[in-house]
């Protein structure tokens, strides 16, 4: 049972089409940069985006076997739920958030709570910086994408960097936070991006198994 499931799931990511009739609950805000209307065939590239990295990731495995996808989904949905409810740019982002973040051993709820706290899901984002939501470099580094955007901050963040390990490496969540933006700086940040993160959701999703 829990195959056919893992697999109707699987299917119905990778078949997702990239042309779609525009759904008049997508955020009608602009992309990062405040120009472009976001569509829904960014949306549909990004969400597959997502999954195709799920199964790079994953290679070793067999990904229709792999619970892991299950989690992904959920965490997904939760994420872009919180960026749609609140028509945040950003929208549709979850998958790959909720993967970079289990690759570098981060709360999945991190990068979007941190993207929300910097830029309101990148209603704010980095002017001179190209997709860049998260304030990342103090708004003096930029990136091709979100998508690259997410990779690096999510790296860095999990200690994953060389040149910046010593900030993040092996710190809990409260010593990231306050290493990514000191108290002295931004006082009670840390405490506020943890605020966003459990109103995101709950740290460990629990997945209710059908029963046969």
């Amino acid at each position: 049972m829990q195959n056919k499931n893992l697999i109707r799931f699987v299917e119905s990511l990778v078949l997702l089409p990239i042309l779609t009739v525009s759904t008049p609950s997508l955020p009608a805000s602009g992309l990062a940069d405040g120009t472009n209307t976001y569509s829904q065939i960014v949306l549909s590239e990004q969400y597959n985006k997502g999954v195709q990295d799920f199964f790079a990731f994953n290679q070793a495995s067999d990904p229709v076997l792999d619970p892991k996808v299950e989690i992904f989904e959920a965490q997904a949905k939760a994420i872009d739920a919180y960026f749609k409810d609140r028509n945040m740019p950003l929208v549709g982002t979850g998958m790959k958030m909720a993967i970079e973040a289990d690759k570098n051993n981060l709360d999945w709820r991190l990068l979007p709570a941190i993207a929300i706290r910097e830029s309101t899901g990148g209603k704010n984002a980095c002017k001179k910086a190209t997709f860049n939501s998260f304030g990342w470099g103090s708004c003096k580094i930029g990136f091709k994408s979100n998508d690259l955007a997410i990779e690096t901050v999510a790296r860095n963040l999990g200690g994953n960097n060389p040149k910046t390990a010593h900030h993040y490496d092996e710190k809990t969540t409260l010593q990231i936070l306050r290493a990514y933006n000191p108290p002295s700086i931004v006082p009670k940040y840390a405490e506020q991006v943890i605020s966003i993160m459990k109103n995101i959701g709950p740290e460990e999703i629990v997945i209710a198994k059908a029963s046969v």
